[in-house]
């Protein structure tokens, strides 16, 4: 696979990474080990070498990601993050420079590592000044503890300001063919600093893949119950934007996913998703959406048809809305 590189300092990457939050978190059921553990390394032998992870995915999620790596430790990146009070996200934002550490050393053992890779604010906390933050990471990063940093769901503004601290590698965000604000004033400040750009969610959840309709039912623990975009009525709304990327994929002979990831991936030089699932055969899937190539006339296409489609409903409930952008 293709290597990208993110950020001002040397940060290189696949063009694909493996999202891991959904291994054990967010979706209402757990991945046996061992076959969580199949899933990440069979990644790392199809040329995937960016993995992400958190503190708030749980105390599980990391130690299988730390134990799928450890033989390949050195060729690959993990990225973690904190910053959410105890590691739940639903205690509200903790971002303070000792609780940074604190879950900077957590994370360390849980996965049995010297070092976290890219080390990314989870969310942006409106009690502690992003220069602090900013400033305890360039702290860890002079220990040897953390190689880059970055940062997650932030506006441009807080991005200037951490970055003058600390150069900041990358920033993840949600963005795809369903979710395109950060266009609008994030994507040209990236460009403007050279920040690399990590999608999360680039398959919309899920409903990019053509496999959601507006039948369909999530297990009673699944996030996206509190989604308003995946309320029956928005998902019988929003389906004309997976026939018109079923349409684009019949004539590339590629699926809707390989297509939407495609698309992303020819927006940016500098862009790097990270899909996740616990399924091989929608790893396999996914990872052959990077040899999917869009020509210009693709694209042109693309954009016109989907200027013809109106998105219905919000991407996150209100108490999640509050933490983003900042």
């Amino acid at each position: 696979m293709d290597k990208r590189k993110l950020g001002p300092s040397g940060l290189e990457v696949s063009a694909l990474g493996l999202g891991c939050m959904g291994l054990t978190f967010g979706f209402g059921s757990v991945t046996p080990s061992d076959e969580a553990i199949t899933l990440i390394r069979t990644a790392f032998e199809r040329g995937v070498t960016l993995f992400d992870t958190a503190e708030a995915y749980g105390e599980l999620n990391e130690t299988l990601v730390g134990q799928a790596l450890a033989p390949m430790r050195d060729q690959v990146v993990i990225a973690t993050k904190f910053g959410f009070k105890e590691g739940n996200p639903k205690e509200g934002m903790d971002s303070r420079p000792e609780r940074i550490r604190q879950v900077l050393e957590q994370s360390l053992r849980r996965m049995k590592t010297d070092y976290i890779d890219l080390f990314y604010q989870h969310r942006v906390d409106p009690n502690v000044p992003i220069e602090e933050v900013a400033g305890a990471v360039k702290d860890l990063i002079q220990e040897g503890k953390v190689k880059y940093f970055g940062l997650s769901e932030a506006g441009a503004d807080t991005i200037r300001k951490a970055h003058a601290v600390q150069p900041v590698s990358a920033l993840q965000s949600e963005y795809s063919m369903w979710w395109r604000e950060p266009e609008q004033s994030v994507l040209p400040t990236l460009e403007e600093l050279g920040i690399g750009f990590v999608p999360f969610s680039p398959l919309g959840k899920g409903f990019l893949t053509g496999k959601i309709n507006e039948n369909t039912e999530f297990d009673k623990n699944d996030f996206r119950n509190t989604v308003p975009r995946f309320s029956e009525e928005n998902r019988k709304a929003n389906q004309a934007l997976v026939d018109l990327l079923g349409t684009i994929a019949a004539g590339k002979q590629a699926t809707p996913a390989q297509i939407a990831l495609a698309w992303l991936l020819a927006q940016k030089p500098w862009i790097a998703p990270i899909p996740g699932t616990s399924k091989l055969h929608r790893l396999e899937e996914n990872i052959g959406g990077a040899s999917v190539h869009l020509t210009p006339d693709d694209l042109q296409r693309i954009e016109q048809a989907l200027a013809q489609v109106q998105i219905q409903g919000d991407r996150y409930n209100a108490q999640s809305q509050k933490a983003i952008n900042r």
